[in-house]
């Protein structure tokens, strides 16, 4: 998870931990819904300020 600024880094992951807890476990349901098997996530926050303004970044991303 990309995001601009340190401080949405803390509102991703939340308290303890439990956005960022949330956001995976709704996200391998999701995909082991999709692909019918168990899906193992690693999930990090990254701060980059102004990525979306970048042409370079999101197309290494596929955006």
């Amino acid at each position: 998870i990309i995001v601009k600024r340190d401080s949405q880094k803390g509102m991703i992951i939340g308290k303890q931990g439990q956005n960022l807890k949330n956001i995976g476990k709704s996200a391998r349901q999701n995909l082991k819904r999709f692909f019918g098997v168990p899906i193992h996530l690693e999930l990090w926050v990254k701060v980059k300020s102004n990525w979306q303004d970048s042409d370079e970044y999101l197309s290494i991303q596929g955006l």
